[in-house]
């Protein structure tokens, strides 16, 4: 029987769309230019990230991060940029009592804006809170202890087969790979994506899926 739930966030929980398109204005160039570049990418399973290094080559992106915030440009989240299955399905699964986190590859201060949007969640981590990010092991073992569940009664939802997906089921969590977002869509039939316990295509699947 499944006891806990946790939620990767971006392109799980919230839309990136504000965040690329910030991105954009802050290098000057369109916004369709930069969102074009991140699909390249995401083709070529490259980190998204690569998308700024081949808008502005040499790119020193921390340093960027810091001169964003020295403008007044830090880093937001609010009601608007989640996905409207959100509330919906996270009620349902702790009405269900089951626990219910959200550990993804967010920064500190993302996850302080989260924290503020009072969703139904037992906890909320980050990977910048943690110091280490997916797919790396050891993410996914803070995971199964924030969980506080077996591995085997705790599952992991995400769109990327190969940052979510792949490494959670490697540590021994169950998986749901959730088809949305350019990864989720992209890469809804590799072998890793297949692989998961559960492949849906919103977060309100997971109720009837999860709960006897």
């Amino acid at each position: 029987m499944i006891e806990a739930v946790v939620f990767d966030v971006g392109e799980t929980l919230i839309k990136d769309d504000r965040g690329w398109g910030s991105w954009a204005d802050w290098l000057d160039i369109p916004r369709h230019t930069l969102s074009a570049l991140v699909g390249a990418v995401v083709a070529q399973g490259r980190d998204n990230a690569d998308a700024l290094r081949l808008a502005r080559p040499g790119i020193d992106i921390s340093a960027e991060h810091l001169a964003r915030e020295a403008a007044g440009l830090s880093e937001q989240i609010d009601e608007s940029d989640l996905y409207p299955d959100v509330r919906p399905a996270l009620s349902a699964l702790r009405q269900a009592g089951l626990r219910v986190i959200i550990a993804g590859n967010q920064t500190a201060r993302a996850g302080q804006l989260l924290g503020l949007l009072d969703l139904p969640a037992d906890a909320i981590a980050t990977s910048g809170e943690w110091g280490v990010a997916k797919p790396d092991r050891r993410f996914f073992t803070n995971v199964i202890t924030l969980a506080g569940a077996d591995p085997h009664r705790t599952v992991y939802v995400g769109d990327h087969p190969q940052n979510d997906i792949a490494p959670a089921a490697a540590v021994g969590l169950r998986t749901a790979h959730l088809r949305r977002g350019p990864y989720g869509h992209l890469w809804a039939d590799t072998s890793e994506a297949r692989a998961a316990d559960w492949q849906i295509t919103a977060l309100t699947d997971l109720p009837a899926l999860l709960t006897p």
